[in-house]
């Protein structure tokens, strides 16, 4: 008996579907939320000729909240934001403390340079371009003249 994958008309459906039997029930390791119980934020990686680029949705943060190690062929990427909000009138006082953090790490390809990693973050997104070396890189297609 083969199990295919159903296309139903209402992607509701399909996706209820999708995502319960797609699921690894036996993965209990909660690897995507932190040691915090909140959420790890989503990563793109895009891979180009010349680099590796990963951007890390990470809204409502500064760039001064973010860490980005290299050690060890492995590059870190960890986040902590504490903002603490006050208000004081009359017979009572409010107090509100807000607490978000995160770790994420990759393991880096040989191929890269990890001398050179640059990183931005702007509109909510932190950038981080990995490099590669130049011997990773692909070589233009060379003729050879026949004398």
């Amino acid at each position: 008996m083969t199990l295919i994958r159903r296309s139903e008309n209402l992607p509701a459906w399909s996706n209820l579907f999708n995502d319960f039997f797609n699921h690894d029930w036996n993965d209990w390791s909660h690897r995507n939320f932190s040691l915090t119980n909140t959420t790890l934020p989503s990563v793109n990686i895009k891979e180009s000729d010349s680099d590796f680029v990963v951007e890390v949705a990470a809204p409502g943060m500064e760039k001064g909240d973010f860490k980005v190690e290299v050690n060890q062929g492995v590059m870190t990427i960890t986040s902590e934001k504490s903002t603490e909000n006050k208000e004081d009138g009359g017979k009572y006082t409010r107090q509100e403390f807000s607490y978000q953090s995160f770790c994420r790490s990759f393991s880096l390809p040989t191929s890269v340079d990890s001398e050179k990693i640059g990183a931005k973050y702007e509109n909510g997104i932190l950038f981080v371009s990995i490099p590669k070396r130049e011997e990773a890189k692909p070589k233009p297609v060379r003729i050879i003249d026949i004398e």
